[in-house]
C-alpha cells in the first residue's frame, strides 16, 4: 500500500491498520513513483500523488461523478448546487460558495462575485467547479460507505469549528437514507460528509476514500473502504468501473 512523502495523523493510523493487516506499506520520499518499487496495489494519498501513482501501478481509483452533488434533491441538499465549467462561473455576479468536484484544484470557500475566481491564465475555461448558495453547516460528520452501507464514521465539526466527536444515530440514518435514495450515482466505496443547516440534515459533499481523513472513525474499518476505493485496476466491479478516476 503506498503512501505520499508527508503523512497527517489520519494518514498514518491507515498505515498501522494496514500493517496489523499484513499489508506491506511504503512511503514514497517524494511526489515522484518510489525508486525500485515495482509494484502495489493500493494507495492512500491526495489527488495529485494518485494521479502519478495509480496509472503507473494499475490502481483504479474511485470517485464520485464530478456532478453528483448537483444531481441531488434538495431534499438532501437544502440549498441550490450546480455543476458547470468554471467559464460559465465567471458570470457570477453574487456571493457563492465555489469548490472543485473531486480535487483541491480550485480553493474551495465563498466567492464574492465570479470575478474573484481564478481566471483563465491559472486554469482551463472547461474546468468542472461546483457552485452552490453559501449556508451554515452546525454539526458535520464524515461517512466512510462500503456495498450502500455506512461501514464507519465519525463528527468533524461543529459551527464551522474542528469539533471530533462519535458518529450520531441521526447522521448515520441520514447517511443510509442518502445512499437508498442517490447510491447508483456513487461508486462501491466512497466518503460522504453530511451536517446539519437549520436543524435539517443535509449532504455536504462526497470525497474519494483514498484520498479522505477519517478524524475519529475506526481506522480498521475505514481501511476496509479505502482498500476497494483505490485497488487493482482488474479486480473492479463493473459496476465501479464508470467511477475510475480519469487519468490527469
Amino acid at each position: 500500500m503506498l503512501f505520499p512523502p508527508r503523512l497527517t495523523a489520519s494518514a498514518e493510523s491507515v498505515g498501522q491498520a494496514a500493517r496489523r493487516r499484513g499489508l506491506r506499506t511504503v512511503q514514497s520520499a517524494s511526489f515522484r513513483l518510489p525508486d525500485g518499487l515495482r509494484s502495489a496495489e493500493h494507495l492512500h494519498a491526495g489527488p495529485d500523488f494518485a494521479d502519478v501513482a495509480a496509472p503507473a501501478y494499475g490502481i483504479a481509483p474511485l470517485e464520485a461523478s464530478y456532478d453528483w452533488l448537483a444531481g441531488l434533491p434538495q431534499e438532501l441538499t437544502r440549498r441550490d448546487v450546480r455543476a458547470m465549467p468554471i467559464a460559465e462561473a465567471y458570470a457570477l455576479r453574487r456571493a457563492a460558495f465555489v469548490k472543485s468536484p473531486n480535487d483541491k484544484s480550485i480553493r474551495a470557500m465563498v466567492y464574492a462575485d465570479g470575478s474573484r475566481l481564478p481566471g483563465p491564465d491559472a486554469v482551463e475555461p472547461e474546468t468542472p467547479v461546483l457552485v452552490s448558495d453559501t449556508v451554515t453547516f452546525t454539526a458535520e460528520y464524515r461517512l466512510h460507505c462500503l456495498d450502500g452501507a455506512v461501514h464507519t464514521g465519525s463528527r468533524y465539526a461543529d459551527g464551522g469549528r474542528l469539533a471530533l466527536g462519535p458518529l450520531s444515530a441521526a447522521a448515520r440514518a441520514f447517511g443510509a437514507d442518502v445512499i437508498a435514495e442517490a447510491g447508483a450515482g456513487l461508486p462501491s466505496a466512497i466518503v460522504i460528509d453530511v451536517g446539519l443547516i437549520d436543524g435539517h440534515w443535509a449532504v455536504v459533499e462526497a470525497n474519494a476514500a483514498w484520498a479522505s481523513g477519517l478524524y475519529t472513525a475506526s481506522p480498521d474499518r475505514a481501511l476496509d473502504v479505502i482498500l476497494r476505493a483505490a485497488g487493482p485496476a482488474g479486480d473492479v466491479a463493473l459496476r465501479d468501473r464508470p467511477f475510475i478516476r480519469p487519468p490527469s
